[in-house]
């Protein structure tokens, strides 16, 4: 059903494929009345990537994220009757991708997703015409599917047709929009112009030209995937249906080979990386098949074909077979490899829900339409939220670089840790040529290179020996030194210094700026001019936004710090939130960090400085200018890494000279430059801080994640009634802290995990919380003081008790794991003395004591840091 154009709606979706029909479906579900669906092409195959799609779904992933978004789909997909439940198998060519395969086993195990790994010889008992002499293995999931997109879009926009809330006009080509005071008010289209208060683009490949209409940014690129049908094969002509055996996924020659009733469609990510613009899309009337069916560049093929003959020779060897279809078909790749959903930075009621797959896409349709009807959505699309990229993230160059390079990883084995090589250098911190010269191994983090750990201090290996906990095997060394820990032991022994320019900063200023602090934070924050707030930022259901540091500088004027990788969505909340007579003002680039940490961290800055460093003059949890030498510097006395000491906020064109003294002065003191690898993972998990993006996020509460307050402020902050409700409820899940007992694997190798691991029960069964989900390893690392490797994972309540004996599933071998904290008390240090500077009551020589005496645990942390 198809009619004229309104004049105006209350939202506006711009798209027909499985995204905006989803999305459409799932408004009329939360009770929108008044939706209008528009796309140039006609229906129900508009000419997107939908159209040309292969439509399979393997639903493992090692992202939570994308799992739930997949098997949420899947549940849709299913109950629409569009699903054909196939399975679908990974296969080996070499034990490298093997040892891939056990880690998606991990991953499986992780979800709750049957899995398994077979053998060559069951992997042909399932696909007879499979050479098994080719591969060494495989992972098979028994509940990999095929669905019907196309079929699937029409159902979900009759339905909400069918509630009279829906009009759907086909054939109608966007050519601007307008914008009244950074609010999306109308479009335009060559059939008129519709206001709308809400505009959402879920157009793919085409989404960043509507975007610029706008004067926004949707950062992704139209990139080519191959793919040919082969046909008709006789061992597949006399199979009833659409499909008969398993997909198999190539994995080591990046190519898939999927059955469509008679014929064997064959896709490549093995090609190179053929990226275009969205602006050379041709039109409907240009193009041959479809806009997004390109020319088939057969020349890019041909090596996969070869692949593809090697493993399964009788069935596209057949001569009777020829290849009857054959595109460059076009699908949406954005630079970090995730979705683009949510409201746009730049422009209000602009959003986004692009760059989706047709696996995710009715999970998508669902959780979109759910944020922008509650404002959150039941899975944390945190990941995914458009607001997380900073300018340079949503450049041509940059976009076309990282895709480019991302391509070809589609099938890869990606490590946990591995870093970009493209896209590099663009943030420096006035430090760089300085650490450059120390030997710095730089690790990127939102566009700043940033050290790792620093070649000078290898000597440290020799110090302290085999406390620095080396790993012998090559996968969990990778992306990792040894130096980290020998770091981290110096930090604890002496002092180190820390670059952290990677955070971002922001002042909330105006005479309504306390009112707009007060409403944002979970802290109390109508402090005293010059205190430091740790505070979670919750959602209205009482979930995490983030957790950040909150400085009060002046009466008006409070200053946010917080992890670079969230920087930005962080920026956005805040913003989004302020009442009249508060705004928010950028500093991430205006200002540099370093942190100067341990038990001679007094001795160092003190040597800078004739301010008053005594703890009777700068207490834990406050802040002041402070002057060194000529340089003017903010001090905060807050610690991430569990030692006495402070940041140091200083102007980016005189971080170079700050840093440079703080080392010259710590020689002195073994105090040594220290990368980030001590502050985001040992220094962090010793102390059991949690982090945003691996323990908080928007389906964990203050209760399950230890931080429950003992009292709740008076004044009214976002999720305080979800705070009160929860404070009567017992946890449906804990978060603790877990030591390996023994690495040792079945080759006689010790093995460390990195993280995405599940736990489950020492036999080897599986555990479920009281929200039906497995518990995993949330963050993994070593914790030289301890001499162990420590892992945090959400238990169920029934298993979150000091000493209960668990186990962890790595590589498909069990390790047996002992639960060592079930709150926020710390492993190392519980009572907090480090960082009270009470060192001499540990033995160690005693740096000015903390008079203020506070058991403080999580509440000593500084913001989450960039993961």
């Amino acid at each position: 059903m198809t009619s004229s154009l309104p004049d105006r709606c209350d939202v506006l979706v711009i798209g027909a494929g499985i995204v905006g029909n989803s999305l459409v479906h799932h408004l009329a579900e939360l009770g929108w009345t008044d939706i209008v669906q528009i796309d140039k092409g006609p229906l129900p195959n508009p000419g997107g990537s939908t159209g040309h799609a292969s439509n399979f779904i393997f639903p493992v992933d090692h992202s939570r994220e994308i799992t739930d978004l997949t098997l949420d789909s899947m549940r849709q997909y299913e109950e629409m009757g569009v699903l054909t439940t196939s399975g679908g198998i990974e296969v080996a060519r070499t034990e490298e991708r093997m040892e891939e395969l056990r880690r998606r086993m991990s991953s499986a195990r992780a979800w709750g997703i049957e899995s398994r790994l077979v053998t060559p010889e069951e992997i042909a008992e399932m696909v007879p015409f499979l050479d098994p002499s080719v591969v060494v293995g495989g992972f098979y999931t028994p509940s990999v599917g095929v669905v019907d997109s196309l079929r699937a879009g029409t159902i979900m926009r009759e339905r909400a047709q069918d509630k009279g809330v829906l009009t759907t006009v086909p054939n109608v080509e966007v050519t601007g929009m307008t914008v009244t005071e950074g609010r999306i008010s109308a479009v335009q289209t060559d059939k008129g112009d519709i206001e709308a208060p809400v505009v959402v683009i879920a157009c793919g490949v085409w989404s960043p030209r509507l975007a610029r209409m706008a004067g926004a940014h949707i950062p992704l690129t139209p990139a080519v995937h191959q793919m040919i049908s082969v046909g008709p094969c006789e061992q597949l002509a006399d199979k009833p249906g659409e499909i008969s055996f398993p997909i198999i996924r190539d994995m080591d020659t990046f190519c898939y080979e999927r059955q469509h009733g008679s014929d064997m469609e064959v896709g490549s990510y093995a090609h190179r990386a053929i990226l275009h613009e969205p602006d050379e899309i041709p039109s409907i009337a240009q193009a041959k098949l479809s806009p997004t069916e390109m020319p088939f560049t057969e020349d890019d093929f041909d090596p996969q074909l070869e692949q593809a003959l090697e493993l399964m020779p009788e069935l596209l060897g057949d001569e009777r077979a020829e290849i009857r279809y054959a595109i460059n078909g076009l699908l949406s790749l954005t630079p970090d490899g995730a979705p683009v959903l949510g409201e746009t930075p730049e422009v209000k009621g602009l959003w986004s829900c692009a760059a989706v797959w047709i696996k995710e896409g009715p999970g998508v349709g669902r959780a979109v339409a759910e944020w922008m009807t509650h404002g959150i959505p039941e899975i944390d699309l945190g990941h995914s939220d458009i607001a997380r990229f900073y300018p340079h993230q949503r450049t041509r160059a940059h976009i076309r670089a990282r895709t480019s390079e991302a391509f070809n990883k589609t099938y890869g084995i990606v490590h946990p840790g591995e870093q970009w090589a493209s896209s590099r250098p663009v943030r420096k911190s006035p430090m760089h040529e300085s650490q450059k010269a120390l030997g710095a191994e730089f690790f990127e983090a939102v566009g700043w290179e940033r050290p790792q750990w620093y070649a000078s201090n290898e000597p440290l290996l020799e110090e302290f020996g085999d406390a620095v906990m080396p790993r012998e095997h090559e996968w969990d060394a990778r992306w990792w030194s040894p130096i980290i820990n020998a770091e981290h032991l110096a930090l604890r022994a002496r002092g180190g210094i820390v670059d952290l320019s990677a955070f971002a900063m922001f002042d909330i200023v105006g005479p309504a700026a306390l009112d707009a602090v007060q409403r944002i934070i979970v802290a109390q924050a109508d402090v005293a001019i010059g205190r430091v707030i740790y505070t979670p930022v919750l959602d209205e259901q009482g979930g995490f936004r983030s957790d950040l540091t909150v400085m009060r500088l002046a009466h008006d004027r409070f200053r946010v710090v917080t992890g670079g990788a969230h920087g930005m969505v962080d920026a956005k909340w805040f913003a989004d939130h302020l009442p009249e007579g508060a705004s928010l003002v950028d500093l991430t680039s205006a200002y540099t960090t370093i942190g100067v940490w341990g038990p001679r961290a007094g001795d160092v800055l003190g040597a800078l400085t004739d301010d008053d460093l005594s703890p009777e003059r700068f207490r834990f949890g406050t802040c002041r200018l402070i002057e060194v030498g000529e340089l003017s510097v903010l001090a905060s006395r807050i610690s991430y890494v569990g030692e006495f000491g402070w940041e140091l906020y200083a102007p980016i064109e005189t971080g170079a000279a700050l840093w440079d003294r703080l080392i010259e002065a710590g020689r002195e003191h073994g105090v040594v430059p220290v990368g980030i690898g001590v502050y985001t993972a040992t220094g962090r998990i010793e102390k059991g801080y949690r982090a945003y993006g691996a323990e908080l996020d928007s389906e964990r509460t203050l209760a399950e994640t230890g931080m429950q307050r003992p009292k709740i402020k008076d004044a009214d902050f976002i999720g305080k009634q979800a705070v009160l409700a929860q404070a009567d409820e017992q946890p449906r899940a804990v978060l603790c802290a877990l030591t390996v007992d023994d690495h040792t694997s079945a080759s006689g190798v010790k093995r460390y995990m990195l993280g995405g691991e599940p736990i489950l029960t020492r036999e080897g069964e599986p555990l479920t919380d009281g929200h039906g989900h497995h518990p995993y390893v949330t963050s993994a690392a070593s914790a030289p003081s301890l001499g162990k490797h420590v892992l945090m994972a959400f238990l169920p309540p029934a298993q979150a008790s000091v000493g209960t004996e668990l186990a962890v599933s790595y590589m498909e071998e069990l390790y047996p794991v002992t639960v060592a904290s079930v709150d926020a008390t710390p492993l190392v240090d519980p009572d907090n003395l480090r960082v009270k500077g009470r060192y001499a009551e540990l033995g160690q020589e005693d740096p000015p004591a903390d008079p203020d005496g506070a058991d403080r645990t999580h509440a000593a942390a500084e913001p989450a840091g960039v993961a």
